[in-house]
């Protein structure tokens, strides 16, 4: 590499230029970049897998660089789902790939940044679509299909589009209640579920000052929700020390630079947020909580990917100790991966959560996508910490799925219908 760029570019036109092993990109090249990561689920592993065998000859090209993380339907709910990971784990013992089995692992977005298997900078491909989740410490994540899942795990690369850039700037202090979770059902109800399609959503501002990287970590989790190929978060200090503390790799922590070229520039001043609520069936449909007060609730989900992490289940904790949920309500807490569930219950919050009545989950996505430990009976209402509400989403076409951030979930499952701690 050598030259002189000739115009600023963005964070994932940076990130994307390193890996393609150009002096720059620009949006709407086509390249081979290389990646560092190829991860995929049971559901998604066991169709790469089928792929990866039609490739003659392929090996894998680094097995430290493949992850299986089983947590869809695991622990595995029935015989079709054990048969699917009893293949993905001979798979993994075959070509030494890493693998990470129940009582082992947790769901793998919060699972691979608390392995410290992914860092700033870098290019992870996954076979699910919250790939873009590792924005969040400034890696460019992003989902693909299982098909070129096997292409990448035989040659180590990823062919794709430069994205083109949205700037996303938050300013102000966000107020009580409101987190990472409100300011992106937000930011999604403005553009729509596919106003960032294909698209990098680049988020910064002074409002990161006030946010933890758990709320980091929800916001790029859903930039999917928004149709967007990956979102970003540029790495900072904050950043800097999350992976110092579970990595001996720091990555590279890359900046847009100044005179970046992007699509637009929106700029949302989260002092004025309120707690916002996604109403069926898209979370575009967000609302903010003080409109849907009192609208009967019959389930409530906290955890999961986008809401899993310790600081999330702290939330819920601190409205839900020393109450019982409401006796017409049933409310399930989903920690996000076994360390979250360890360090929960030695903080006294597994107790809290049991003391109120609700059930606590082995880490799993059950519930997230209609799978198990939480399906939903015909028109059932259920408030969740998760990132969609498509119709049938969550169990029976006529259910209905309400998303919200832990405070709101776990104050709702207190009330018995939507409500914020404020209310209790």
């Amino acid at each position: 590499m050598g030259g002189i760029a000739t115009m600023g570019h963005t964070l994932a036109e940076k990130i994307l230029a390193v890996k393609a092993g150009k002096d720059e990109v620009f949006p709407g090249e086509f390249i081979n970049a290389r990646v560092d990561l190829v991860l995929a689920s049971e559901l998604s592993g066991v169709v790469a897998i089928e792929e990866f065998g039609k490739i003659r000859g392929a090996t894998i090209f680094d097995p430290s660089k493949v992850v299986l993380v089983m947590d869809h339907f695991t622990p595995n709910k029935d015989i079709q789902s054990a048969e699917i990971v009893k293949r993905c784990r001979e798979f993994a013992r075959e070509h030494g790939v890493r693998f990470y089995d129940v009582g082992r692992a947790g769901i793998q977005h919060i699972l691979l940044p608390e392995q410290g298997l992914v860092a700033p900078g870098d290019l992870i491909a996954g076979a699910d679509s919250h790939t873009c989740t590792y924005g969040f410490i400034g890696a460019f994540g992003t989902g693909i299909g299982s098909t070129d899942a096997a292409a990448a795990m035989a040659l180590g690369e990823l062919w794709l589009k430069v994205p083109e850039s949205v700037r996303l700037i938050y300013i102000g202090r966000p107020p009580q209640w409101v987190g990472g979770k409100d300011i992106i059902l937000h930011t999604i109800g403005h553009l729509g579920v596919d106003g960032a399609r294909y698209q990098a959503m680049e988020m910064s501002g002074e409002a990161f000052r006030h946010l933890t990287m758990a709320d980091r970590f929800t916001m790029a989790n859903m930039a999917i929700e928004a149709g967007a190929k990956t979102g970003l978060i540029p790495a900072d200090d904050s950043t800097a020390e999350y992976v110092r503390q579970r990595s001996n790799r720091p990555g590279m922590m890359l900046q847009p630079d100044p005179d970046a070229a992007y699509v637009d520039t929106i700029e949302f001043d989260v002092s004025t947020f309120e707690p916002y609520v996604a109403v069926p069936y898209l979370p575009e449909n967000v609302m903010p909580v003080s409109a849907l007060t009192h609208l009967a609730i019959d389930q409530v989900v906290i955890g999961m990917c986008t809401n899993g992490n310790l600081e999330d289940l702290r939330a819920a904790a601190s409205v839900l100790r020393g109450r019982k949920i409401h006796p017409r309500l049933r409310a399930i807490v989903i920690p996000g991966s076994q360390k979250v569930y360890l360090d929960a219950l030695r903080e006294g919050l597994v107790e809290a959560f049991i003391e109120a009545d609700c059930a606590v989950s082995t880490p799993t996505c059950g519930p997230c996508l209609g799978g198990h430990m939480g399906v939903l009976a015909s028109g059932e209402r259920c408030v969740s910490t998760s990132n969609r509400n498509f119709r049938g989403r969550m169990g029976d076409p006529t259910s209905e799925v309400y998303l919200a951030n832990p405070y709101i979930a776990a104050a709702t499952a207190v009330a018995g219908h939507i409500a914020t701690p404020a209310m209790l």
